[in-house]
């Protein structure tokens, strides 16, 4: 099959602009020698921490290992439950499992398809588990913060932590703060698709807490703060000092890179609202898809930046629509197919009982579109046409 005329992401331009400059800072590091937790690495924790309003970051090895990191150095592990959300990457839930707690599922809003202040009270008020809750995992999906307020309320009164799932989500604001800086850590993924991504995998954990951030360090070393002495059991979770030195080049640019995602949201935007208005086919109040409307454009809340990892639609015979697309050339994902409720591996902690119909509903109905910085407001225009033609 040959690849989409318009991916749903395009590395390569990005790359072939910075070429010169990340050469130049890999072969700094090969000529050191340091590939291991080097110098660049303590720059890009510096860097990452400012950039999101922490007094500290810890760099790991991947996104999933942040999450798991941060379980453990609250000391969460078997005989506690953690609140996950049920759409998002399985690494969110995964997490949990894999420090041996279990993961209690709640619902999204329907509109933002972040995590329900609802639901997790809901959660938090079961007879059953919600004395063994001792942690809270909101997702900031597709870039947009979850509305962090009322959970934080929340865990004040159920005395739980917050740690932020921010995988998806740097840069992004609520109400002014910096993703990962509202909960006890935040957890951030450097995978080469995210809006700053490296080589291969990374992750970084962002936290005001000193000691906590001290407990991070030696947790990813194994327990160990000096290679000698092991006080605990941690992982090996080290951040690469190549994918570091990768990382600080191109986290210069990642407020131009975050400027340009907001304006081409903003164009889709204005195609949908110029090529189906006219045809009376898109409803920007809808929630749910219908035949009168069958396109439902993502929520933007009024609380913070939104940095549009992704630009997710809800869609009417979605997975119909993502066959005609990519007949013509067009890229776009699905994230994520299958609530987390329902995936095989979450079966033995009850989860097939969860109770997350909009998680369901909206896992059979959403559509992430090609969105990348260089994306061309010709390509975008094509894009929403062909949209249009399906429902035609």
């Amino acid at each position: 099959m040959n690849p989409p005329t318009i991916p749903v992401i395009n590395l390569r331009i990005q790359h072939e602009s910075l070429r010169a400059e990340i050469a130049a800072a890999v072969t700094r590091v090969l000529e050191r020698q340091n590939f291991v937790l080097g110098e660049e690495v303590e720059q890009l924790e510096r860097a990452i921490a400012v950039m999101q309003g922490c007094d500290d970051a810890v760099g790991c090895a991947n996104g999933s290992d942040a999450l798991l990191l941060s379980i453990l150095a609250l000391g969460i592990g078997p005989g506690d439950a953690v609140v996950v959300p049920p759409l998002t990457f399985f690494a969110t839930a995964g997490a949990v499992v894999r420090a041996g707690a279990r993961p209690i599922f709640a619902d999204i809003d329907p509109r933002t398809l972040n995590i329900s202040a609802t639901a997790v009270e809901a959660a938090l008020a079961d007879p059953v588990y919600g004395k063994k809750i001792k942690l809270i995992i909101p997702v900031h999906l597709y870039g947009q913060c979850a509305e962090m307020d009322p959970l934080l309320a929340l865990a004040r009164k159920y005395e739980a932590h917050i740690v932020e799932d921010a995988a998806q989500a740097i840069l992004a604001t609520y109400h002014g703060q910096p993703a990962g800086s509202l909960g006890i850590t935040g957890c951030f993924s450097f995978y080469p698709t995210k809006n700053l991504g490296g080589a291969g995998d990374g992750g970084m954990i962002t936290t005001r807490d000193a000691a906590l951030a001290a407990r991070l360090r030696r947790l990813r070393n194994h327990g160990s703060s000096d290679r000698l002495t092991y006080p605990e059991v941690g992982i090996n979770s080290r951040l690469d000092t190549l994918q570091a030195a990768i990382l600080l080049v191109k986290s210069k640019h990642l407020r131009e890179w975050t400027d340009q995602r907001r304006a081409r949201a903003a164009d889709y935007r204005r195609f949908f609202a110029k090529i189906f208005g006219a045809a009376s086919r898109h409803d920007p109040a809808a929630v749910y898809p219908t035949e009168d409307a069958p396109v439902v454009l993502p929520h933007e809340s009024l609380a913070g930046e939104h940095v549009y990892h992704q630009f997710t639609i809800r869609a009417l015979r979605r997975d119909e629509l993502a066959a005609h697309l990519r007949a013509r050339g067009i890229g776009t994902m699905i994230y994520y197919p299958v609530a987390l409720h329902r995936q095989p591996a979450f079966q033995g902690f009850d989860a097939d009982s969860a109770q997350c119909p909009e998680a369901e509903c909206a896992a059979a109905e959403v559509l992430s579109l090609p969105l990348f910085p260089e994306l061309s407001s010709d390509q975008q225009q094509r894009v929403v046409e062909e949209i249009l033609n399906f429902y035609r």
